[in-house]
Formats: C-alpha cells, sequence, structure tokens
C-alpha cells in the first residue's frame, strides 16, 4: 500500500512539473499544493518558489518563506538555500544574518556550490557572527572546485592579499585565470592589472590592454577605463594586436586568450 502512495505521490510530483515547465502555472499549483500539504519536501520547496516569484499565485514571500522552511527542515538543500537568501534579505521573514548563515551552512554542507559561496562572504564579512577569514576560504574554495567563478575570484583575493591563507601570488593568478575563462569581468580586470604592473606575470601592456578591453566587454565599466588608459602609453599596432586578441579570446570561449 505504502509503494503505490509514493507511486501516486511520484506520478502527480511529475504532472505538476511538467506543468510548471509548460508554463501552466495553475495546472502546477493543484498538483504541488496537496503534496506539499502532505509534506512532501520537494513539493513544498516548489510551491515556495511559485510564491516567492508569482507563479500561479500573487507573489507573496511570507507564504514561500513558510513553504521553504518546512522543506527546509526536511533537509531540502535548494529550500535551505533560499531561505538563507531570504534571511539574509529580509524578505518574507525579519532580516537574520545568524538565521542566513545557519541555513546557508546546512545547504553548503550537502554540496550546494551557490550556498558554500554565499557562506563565504558572510563569513568573510563577519554577517551573522565574527569575521573569520579561513572559514570564508574553507566554503569558497570548495564552490571554486565546483566550478564557480565567483568563488574562484574570491578565493584568488584571498591568496592575493594573504587573507585567511598564506600570500600567494601564484595561486591568485591561477584561480583568476580560471575565472577569466568563464567570462567572469573582474577576474579579467585583475589579471589586466597584474599584466600592467607585471605582477607575479610578466609586465605587458598588450596583454593588459586584451583583459580589461575583455573586462569591458563583460559589462565592467571600469575595464573600459583602464582599457582606454593604458592604450595612451601604447603604439597603434599594440592596440590593433591588443583589440584582436580580445575577439580571438571571446571568440574561442576564452580557449585562446593571449600569443
Amino acid at each position: 500500500m505504502l509503494m503505490s502512495v509514493t507511486s501516486a505521490f511520484a506520478q502527480d510530483f511529475q504532472k505538476g512539473l511538467a506543468a510548471a515547465q509548460a508554463g501552466d502555472y495553475a495546472a502546477a499549483l493543484q498538483e504541488f499544493r496537496p503534496l506539499a500539504e502532505t509534506g512532501l519536501a520537494s513539493a513544498q520547496t516548489l510551491l515556495g518558489y511559485m510564491y516567492e516569484n508569482g507563479q500561479g499565485v500573487p507573489q507573496d514571500f511570507e507564504e514561500a518563506a513558510k513553504w521553504y522552511q518546512l522543506a527546509a527542515e526536511q533537509g531540502d538543500s535548494n529550500a535551505q538555500f533560499t531561505l538563507g537568501i531570504m534571511y539574509g534579505n529580509g524578505l518574507g521573514v525579519p532580516q537574520n544574518y545568524t538565521e542566513a548563515v545557519k541555513w546557508y551552512r546546512l545547504a553548503a554542507e550537502q554540496g550546494d556550490v551557490q550556498a558554500q559561496y554565499n557562506l563565504g562572504n558572510f563569513l568573510y564579512d563577519g554577517k551573522g557572527g565574527l569575521q573569520n577569514y579561513a572559514e570564508a576560504v574553507k566554503w569558497w574554495r570548495l564552490a571554486a572546485d565546483q566550478g564557480s567563478a565567483n568563488a574562484q575570484y574570491n578565493l584568488g583575493n584571498s591568496f592575493y592579499h594573504g587573507q585567511g591563507v598564506l600570500k600567494d601570488h601564484s595561486e591568485a593568478v591561477r584561480l583568476y585565470r580560471l575565472a577569466a575563462a568563464q567570462g567572469y569581468a573582474n577576474a579579467q580586470i585583475m589579471l589586466g592589472y597584474l599584466h600592467e604592473n607585471g605582477q607575479s606575470v610578466l609586465q605587458d601592456n598588450i596583454l593588459a590592454h586584451m583583459y580589461y578591453n575583455l573586462g569591458a566587454a563583460n559589462g565592467n565599466e571600469l575595464g573600459g577605463t583602464d582599457r582606454d588608459k593604458i592604450a595612451k602609453r601604447m603604439i597603434p599596432q599594440d592596440i590593433s594586436k591588443a583589440q584582436a586578441m580580445a575577439r580571438e579570446c571571446m571568440s574561442s570561449n576564452y580557449k585562446n586568450c593571449g600569443y
């Protein structure tokens, strides 16, 4: 009997999921709500998402937080992560950094990469407790190992400045390059700065111009400012080369970036 009930739940959940993916939120709501009310964590999480985003229901952060809380208490990592966001920003619940850290940590311990990154940020800033660079590095490292460009960049900064780890500019450069290869503008600009000043890499205005140009193309205005500043110290042929390298870098999806 239990097996047949579980099977029926699974079928109803899949119906709701298919309806949501097709944009039929009213039908999805009909499937998810009864399942959520019976205590199915995955349905509670999706119902919370629908209330959070106003899909099939009027947007209601308090109702969203209620369903996320129920799912999070059952160990659903997606709900735990989102509840961390809601406590961090005071959406549907009073802003409470301690609660945010609690839920981020639970999700991070289950391997949620974004929770690991956010937890690192809170620990670095001292939100929800004492500032702890070493523990921030721990969680950024885990997220970086999963490919998070944000975490790779922050971890690079930790090695560059020696915060929570021994200063290691070579490791910082490696991490900046990983993030830059994903199109992360801040990392590209930092590589531009390092090449411009010859810090842990060869001094090279052409590469600096290229990286600044990439950062600007990916939305960081500072990249454009720094690109134009360094261009004033370069001959036209070198500027043209740097521009061609930037085009090649982007067209190769950041696989061919340099000489």
